[in-house]
């Protein structure tokens, strides 16, 4: 047995203990969206990301869950909803619904742009990356819907501050990330 193993496990103990009163106010917080999630009637996404690019590209904005882990800690699967509109111009920072392969789409944040290549990479990855062009972007968020019925802009200062911050973490975010989980799912 290693000394590796008892630290870690300390180290668990240790951070579920701190985060105790932040995770129980979070369950207060969203104790209803589990109870809002089961009356959904859900689609896979190969049938729903498809249509949602046809009604964004007709000017439509769109309203979609969020599935998956890939963008923790700003949006949580199945907690949360992003609008998703058409986009004239894209930056570093925006989250976009793109087709990164045929039948593939990802909720990802873009991290880099050259000329019409774009590279993403979602908030909760702490490596990999996914390259796409700019044609191949269904959408770009605009307003991020919680649960409680809070909106937040997606051009919202302190949010794109946190954003900025989040993508200088990156060195760390494997433990920030470890945290995150232990106060949302502990």
């Amino acid at each position: 047995m290693s000394l590796i193993s008892p630290i870690k496990k300390f180290i668990k103990r240790l951070a579920r203990w701190v985060a105790t009163p932040w995770r129980h106010a979070k369950q207060r917080r969203y104790a209803d969206a589990g109870a809002a999630s089961m009356a959904r009637k859900e689609l896979p996404n190969d049938q729903l990301l498809p249509l949602v690019r046809q009604y964004v590209a007709g000017g439509e904005k769109v309203i979609i869950s969020v599935k998956g882990y890939s963008m923790r800690p700003f949006l949580e699967h199945l907690r949360d909803r992003v609008t998703l509109a058409p986009w004239t111009d894209l930056a570093v920072g925006d989250a976009v619904l793109a087709e990164i392969a045929p039948g593939h789409f990802v909720l990802h944040r873009i991290i880099a742009i050259d000329g019409e290549q774009l590279t993403l990479m979602g908030d909760g990855n702490v490596r990999g990356t996914e390259h796409c062009l700019k044609s191949d972007v269904c959408g770009v968020v605009t307003e991020y819907l919680r649960p409680n019925g809070h909106v937040l802009k997606a051009s919202d200062r302190v949010l794109q501050r946190r954003i900025r911050m989040w993508r200088r973490l990156l060195p760390i975010r494997r433990w920030l990330l470890f945290i995150y989980r232990l106060t949302v799912e502990g």
